[in-house]
């Protein structure tokens, strides 16, 4: 199975300068433009679940092959 990484630059609401990356990884359905096209709506379930937590960026890409899924 073929997996793309969601990379999120989140940062805490209270205090903006505190940021991190956090990996959504999910299915390749073919392409990282098919990635760029579903991660609207991945964003949007994530961003409910964490509503401490500001998106800055995002950013589609393949998996490292050394990291553990």
């Amino acid at each position: 199975m073929n997996m793309v990484d969601l990379i999120l630059t989140v940062c805490l609401l209270a205090n903006p300068t505190s940021c991190r990356e956090e990996h959504l990884l999910f299915e390749s359905r073919g392409s990282l433009f098919q990635c760029m096209i579903l991660a609207p709506t991945e964003i949007a379930k994530w961003s409910e679940e964490h509503p401490a937590l500001l998106i800055k960026r995002w950013r589609c890409a393949f998996p490292d092959n050394g990291r553990q899924i």
